[in-house]
């Protein structure tokens, strides 16, 4: 890899349609091979272990998502205020950026792993895990636990390039991830018969090898992110340090809380055995499809519009929302007429249990739902996180992931005893509040209104 590769980019000039989808593909492309490999991870253990095994693994992931939402709110914090430093040409602040999401990520990581560590069993516990599964999930989460400092560092390198227009090179390091980790799960989980664990060791080292060629490459470019990398300098900078907090916390009780609230739904889900466990997970899968484009153009269009405001180029802000709005749309018209018209083929490519299958049949109504909060959520979050509104991203944060997510599941799934799937429904539904509250920000011009982050 050359030296001083040139990954500062000016996102402000241009078609809006061109350098949205020229920015969001690696993003797009990036998140379909992590969606892949984290794929792979159920349809190897799927077939080779079962449904047992599928279970374990889908609950596993649940209790990853509970772990990394941390890093994934300071990291799109970061992400956004190294844009507008960049859009405003304040490249003293990006090295600044720099030293403090590594010091505070870092720690973070080290953080949590501890107290998972140390309570790992009270939390299986809560999400009512199956006792014929207990073991398997352990076995996975435990292992994916001790593999979160490489999570978190990945997530962190990919935010700095991504707030400086680069969005290539990390797609290329999760690449590299990929690869690896299918290699690993077709070897540790097919050839030596591993079961979960070997699955959540293929994840972990195909993310340590990932985390370390991001690194590699941000070092050799240290001095236009003007950072030296000297120890000393890993430190939280007072002047970046506000502004991170205050736009990275909303962020990060925003994923709390939808991380939270999911997890509360499928506690009640789980309860309902291990076929249920083994549909829910799957369809969760089959949704981040549709997902990774949502989030390759909420994480595009949010640089853009950063760098946008930065650069006072109020004008080019709608053209950047109705944009994503139209780009999500198509693929997710395309994958719903798929999932309606060939749902045990979807399925299938992970279980070929009867009963899973036939359960899989009842949920194709709920995936419609979810498909069209997913076509209109990116376009919102872009214009929300965009514009650093901190504020906003707390109102969502709390109606999405607390008032609407538990409160539709518990009406419609014990109020009105609708079973698992009315627990579905609820989940499905949360999902369109913060297009409602988003377009209401985009119709009032108040994002207008957000003075300079880094003021």
């Amino acid at each position: 890899m050359p030296a001083n590769t040139k990954i500062i980019k000016d996102l402000t000039v241009g078609s809006v349609p061109k350098v949205l989808l020229t920015f969001a593909m690696p993003l797009f492309l990036s998140g379909l091979l992590q969606m892949v490999y984290n794929m792979v991870d159920m349809m190897v253990v799927g077939k080779f272990v079962g449904t047992e095994g599928l279970s374990a693994v889908a609950i596993g992931g649940e209790i990853l998502q509970l772990i990394t939402f941390v890093a994934m709110g300071f990291s799109n914090a970061g992400q956004i205020l190294i844009s507008r430093y960049v859009g405003e040409n304040r490249k003293d602040k990006v090295g600044h950026m720099v030293g403090t999401l590594f010091t505070l990520l870092i720690s973070l990581a080290l953080l949590i792993m501890v107290i998972v560590l140390f309570t790992y069993k009270y939390i299986l516990a809560w999400l009512n895990t199956p006792e014929e599964i207990w073991e398997y999930t352990r076995q996975y989460s435990l292992v994916c636990v001790c593999g979160i400092v490489f999570i978190y560092g990945y997530n962190l390198v990919s935010a700095i390039m991504r707030g400086m227009g680069d969005s290539r090179h990390p797609f290329l390091f999760i690449a590299i991830a990929s690869v690896i980790n299918v290699i690993l799960d077709l070897l540790f989980v097919g050839v030596f018969r591993m079961g979960p664990f070997g699955a959540a060791l293929a994840t972990v080292i195909g993310q340590a090898v990932s985390f370390i060629f991001a690194l590699t490459l941000l070092y050799r470019n240290r001095e236009e992110i003007r950072f030296d990398f000297h120890p000393a300098h890993f430190r939280l900078y007072k002047e970046v340090t506000r502004p991170l907090l205050s736009l990275g916390i909303p962020m990060v009780i925003q994923s709390a809380a939808v991380t939270f609230s999911m997890l509360f739904v499928n506690s009640y889900i789980n309860a309902y055995g291990t076929v249920a466990v083994a549909v829910t997970g799957v369809a969760r899968k089959l949704e981040s499809m549709i997902g990774i484009v949502s989030q390759a153009i909420s994480s595009a269009g949010g640089a853009m519009i950063a760098q946008a405001l930065g650069a006072g180029k109020i004008k080019r802000v709608p053209k950047i929302v109705y944009t994503a709005l139209l780009v999500v749309a198509i693929p997710a018209s395309i994958f719903a007429v798929i999932t309606f018209l060939r749902p045990e083929w979807l399925f299938g490519l992970f279980s070929d249990d009867a009963a899973v299958l036939t359960m899989a049949l009842t949920y194709v109504p709920v995936a419609m739902v979810q498909y069209l909060g997913s076509t209109l959520r990116p376009a919102n979050f872009a214009l929300i996180n965009g514009s650093g509104n901190s504020k906003l991203n707390l109102a969502v944060a709390l109606l999405d992931g607390i008032v609407c997510r538990i409160g539709f599941a518990l009406l419609l799934g014990v109020a009105l005893e609708w079973g698992i799937r009315g627990f579905w429904y609820g989940n499905a539904l949360a999902g369109l509040v913060p297009f409602l509250i988003g377009g209401v920000y985009l119709i009032s011009g108040k994002w207008k209104k957000r003075v300079s982050a880094a003021a």
